[in-house]
């Protein structure tokens, strides 16, 4: 594809960003970087405070994808860290909103992340679809506050898509690294009762849903990015011990444990419900991995040559 688009990325750094970074570059996008760490775009600050911030870069923009947001797993949920995960995806948000709103941009679409977490952290017999409302515990208020961001975007007339992210599988990063850590081990096991749901989706198909919600002007609203494989966490498990050739543990380790161990986060690994990708997939998306075991053969074992 030759184009000279540019597609502005905050929290580029990140897994989705520099998977999402690099499949852009090799369809010929034009990609800019915004992290709160450093700015990677070549221009003169680029970071998280709004002083800092090259307006140029926004206006300049054709379009922006939205992932900054700190880890919501890699800390327990004080009081401070739970502010500071509302605060990390609002705030840049706000700051290109004002933006734009003062000085106008060539925008042609706002794509933001959001999470499954829009849906809460419950088990249920329900498959959650995106005209679902939003959840009354803290992750889908979360998802609820981010959206809203994402939204006002669209009151200035400009296409807006908001990405409902299940968990990311990467080879040797995120999620699946942690994951993974046990069975290799040999002890792993399923979690609590085993029956909660883990919506999932390999790194390679949740890029493709971005490079489509950018291209794709029908795109607009909310799309749930999980594959359409329901797995509960004892079949996960079970299919990542198979993958890796290791043993698989009966015995649960006890809900008490991982409350003990995480705290209030214990409910994002305790709890989960099935999520439709039905409305991804009737916009005309084709998942390259549409079942658990072929996506973790492909990221966790090494093919010979």
């Amino acid at each position: 594809m030759n184009t000279t688009e540019t597609v502005l990325i905050t929290g580029g750094t990140g897994l989705i960003g520099r998977h999402l970074s690099e499949k852009l570059k090799k369809k010929g996008y034009q990609v800019k970087i915004l992290s709160r760490n450093a700015d990677l775009s070549g221009s003169p600050g680029a970071g998280a405070q709004k002083s800092a911030i090259d307006a140029s870069i926004i206006e300049k923009a054709d379009y922006i994808v939205h992932l900054a947001g700190a880890n919501i797993g890699n800390q327990r949920w004080t009081k401070r860290r739970r502010q500071e995960i509302i605060d990390s995806r609002l705030n840049t948000s706000q700051m290109i909103f004002q933006i734009i709103e003062e000085k106008g941009s060539k925008l042609k679409a706002f794509v933001s992340a959001s999470a499954i977490g829009y849906y809460g952290t419950i088990t249920s017999d329900r498959i959650f679809q995106e005209a679902d409302l939003p959840a009354g515990d803290f992750l889908g208020q979360v998802c609820k506050k981010w959206e809203q961001s994402a939204d006002r975007f669209a009151e200035l007339g400009i296409r807006t898509v908001k990405i409902r992210t299940g968990i990311v599988l990467a080879k040797n990063e995120g999620a699946l690294a942690r994951i993974t850590i046990p069975v290799r081990l040999g002890i792993g096991s399923a979690i609590g009762s085993g029956k909660q749901y883990m919506p999932w989706i390999h790194i390679d198909d949740l890029c493709d849903i971005y490079v489509k919600a950018i291209e794709d002007t029908r795109m607009i609203g909310a799309y749930n990015a999980v594959a359409p494989d329901h797995k509960t966490n004892m079949e996960f498990m079970k299919t990542l011990a198979r993958v890796l050739k290791k043993p698989f543990w009966f015995p649960y380790i006890p809900a008490f444990v991982v409350q003990l161990v995480f705290g209030r986060m214990a409910d994002i690994l305790l709890k989960g419900s099935r999520i439709s990708s039905g409305r991804i997939i009737n916009a005309g998306y084709d998942f390259h991995f549409t079942d658990l075991e072929s996506a973790l053969t492909e990221l966790l074992i090494i093919k010979k040559t």
